[in-house]
């Protein structure tokens, strides 16, 4: 394990003005999304969605990394380019995802666990080879009537963990993501009462495991109200919430915080990452890694035409510079109006 290389990765995925385009959606997920404008989910037609987002001009400017799903890593520009080597030509990290999705956990009604250990070792080493430089892995947890369980929270932290170890072997940084979902309808406090436990178990695990913490990044929810709560807080009670969560619960020695947007709408998802970032003495930096939150209006406008590229690729630089400027506190709802 090459600790320092590690760290330069780790940091280089997280520096200010920039962020992590998760473009890592599966084919079955995609297919949903491509429903959505009325396209049939082709590998010709992922390849050229992906190449859109990918060669917006100017794209490097607010976007540090990008995951990948293994079909797109495998794939290449029109002009013959593997994607991975493409991205870093033009100073964009390629990642890649790598667990195999959420699956019911035996014994536990309404809870998940997250697979693929098996045969990662020797999948890293190919990926690495591809050109990946790190990788992802996401844990799902519910909040519900005496959920999530302890048991549930233990055995995703400990594949969390296991997954890091295995990515740091292979000089992969690894981004640890323990999702916190915000289906339902629970409060705020609630919500901070479920990530604490989360981050406390996942940072428990990784430390048993020996990982290199300034060699990852973290990928956690924000502390935030369930969509279906009748009284949501605010959008300064969600920053301030989810701050103080993380000061908790997360090592100074982690080399920065993505977040996920897990739902919620590009705006509010910019306008909170905004406010964390303005309360300032923070130990890391805080970032993003959003995929429906940067994804969502550029493929709105594309809708499989290709005379939209343009347009499309417009609208994805436009969310990646509302963002970029989200992670110095920057940004302002009313730039939404403004901003090229």
């Amino acid at each position: 394990m090459n600790r320092a290389e590690l760290a330069r990765v780790a940091r280089a995925m997280v520096v200010k003005n920039k962020g992590i385009l998760a473009a890592d959606e599966s084919t079955s997920t995609i297919t949903k999304r491509f429903v959505g404008i009325k396209l049939e989910s082709t590998e010709e037609h992922r390849r050229a969605y992906r190449e859109l987002l990918f060669t917006a001009p100017g794209v490097a400017t607010s976007i540090s990394g990008v995951i990948l799903y293994d079909e797109t890593l495998r794939q290449k520009t029109r002009d013959g380019v593997l994607f991975p080597a493409y991205l870093e030509k033009i100073g964009i990290i390629p990642g890649i995802k790598v667990d195999t999705g959420a699956k019911p956990l035996a014994q536990f009604p309404g809870e998940t666990i997250t697979e693929g250990l098996d045969g990662l070792r020797d999948r890293l080493i190919e990926y690495r080879k591809l050109g990946a430089r790190f990788a992802k892995w996401r844990a799902v947890i519910d909040i519900g009537t005496g959920l999530p369980t302890d048991f549930a929270i233990a055995a995703n932290a400990h594949a969390l963990a296991r997954y890091a170890a295995l990515c740091q072997e292979q000089d992969i940084v690894p981004i640890v993501e323990p999702e916190v979902l915000m289906d339902g309808a629970h409060s705020l406090e609630r919500c901070e009462e479920v990530t604490e436990a989360v981050l406390q178990t996942v940072f428990d695990q990784l430390y048993a495991q020996r990982i290199d913490f300034e060699g990852m990044v973290l990928k956690p929810n924000m502390v935030i109200s369930g969509k279906n709560a009748s009284n949501r807080a605010s959008p300064d009670e969600v920053a301030q919430a989810t701050v103080r969560c993380l000061k908790r619960h997360v090592p100074p020695a982690v080399a920065g915080i993505a977040f996920l947007s897990g739902g919620q709408s590009p705006t509010e998802a910019t306008l909170h990452l905004s406010l964390m970032n303005s309360i300032g003495g923070m130990p890391w930096p805080l970032t993003f890694s959003y995929g429906r939150a940067l994804q969502d209006t550029a493929l709105s406008a594309w809708s499989g035409n290709s005379a939209n590229l343009g347009a499309a690729q417009k609208e994805l630089l436009r969310r990646a510079k509302l963002n970029g400027l989200a992670t110095t506190g920057a940004y302002q709802p009313a730039m939404e109006n403004q901003a090229a």
